[in-house]
């Protein structure tokens, strides 16, 4: 008996066979321990009577049965408490809305002429420091000397302007700091940004806290936390800083 194919052509047996021969096979990519205990219970059932099974066969391959079912049951604890894991850091990173919070960044932003404020530290004196300051394409807009300092941490708020003096569109904008030591060597500055959480964004296991200008933290790089309250009034903790104040040579006000 034929049948009638998808384009409406009748096809006899011969035909079903030649297709079905044609039609390519689907095969498992991987060996469940079902499937590895069916092969095993198999290759008892027709072993040869007169050639049986080796003892130390069978007994390696029911260890190589019993290594499988393990692996298979930790490969499921561990996705389980990796799942836990992740509710988890959700749950912390909410908690962390509505409050201030300080992390590792380079990203300012800038709204109406006024941008966020950069906070860099050291642990020894620098003879000269350089901030470099990029924007979306990661072209230099603004470099500012903020000269030689003492070992510290330090905040320096940047006055939104390019090297013309122009003020530049609203949005988010890269920075890089680079120092030379007393020896003339370079050293590379960790920069710090805050701001007041208003999200969270978990994105390929890794939960992110949104600030309310749009920049995003990494959970993991939050240095402080303080509640929005406590923070008023507050100088940002810094010493020694006279780079963000009025009268500053560099353009700056309002650190």
């Amino acid at each position: 008996m034929g049948y009638v194919d998808t384009t409406g052509v009748y096809l006899g047996q011969q035909e079903q066979r030649l297709a079905a021969s044609n039609s390519p096979a689907k095969h498992d990519t991987s060996l469940d321990k079902d499937a590895f205990l069916s092969i095993l219970v198999a290759q008892l059932t027709h072993q040869d009577p007169l050639n049986p099974m080796e003892d130390t066969d069978m007994t390696s391959q029911l260890a190589q049965f019993s290594s499988l079912e393990q692996l298979t049951s930790i490969n499921k604890g561990i996705t389980t408490l990796n799942d836990t894991m992740s509710k988890n850091d959700i749950l912390t990173a909410v908690s962390f809305i509505g409050k201030e919070v300080k992390a590792e960044g380079y990203k300012v932003s800038l709204n109406k002429g006024n941008a966020s404020t950069i906070y860099y530290g050291f642990g020894e004196t620098v003879s000269s420091i350089k901030m470099n300051i990029y924007d979306s394409e990661g072209a230099i807009v603004r470099t500012v000397d903020l000269g030689s300092k003492e070992a510290g941490t330090y905040q320096y708020t940047w006055d939104g302007k390019d090297e013309n003096g122009n003020v530049l569109a609203d949005g988010q904008y890269g920075v890089g700091i680079l120092g030379q030591d007393l020896k003339g060597d370079y050293v590379m500055v960790q920069t710090e940004i805050s701001g007041k959480v208003d999200g969270v964004v978990s994105e390929n296991g890794t939960q992110f806290l949104r600030l309310e200008d749009g920049r995003f933290i990494n959970l993991l790089n939050v240095k402080e936390v303080v509640n929005p309250d406590a923070s008023a009034g507050d100088g940002g903790g810094t010493s020694g800083e006279g780079d963000g104040t009025s009268g500053e040579g560099d353009g700056t006000s309002g650190a």
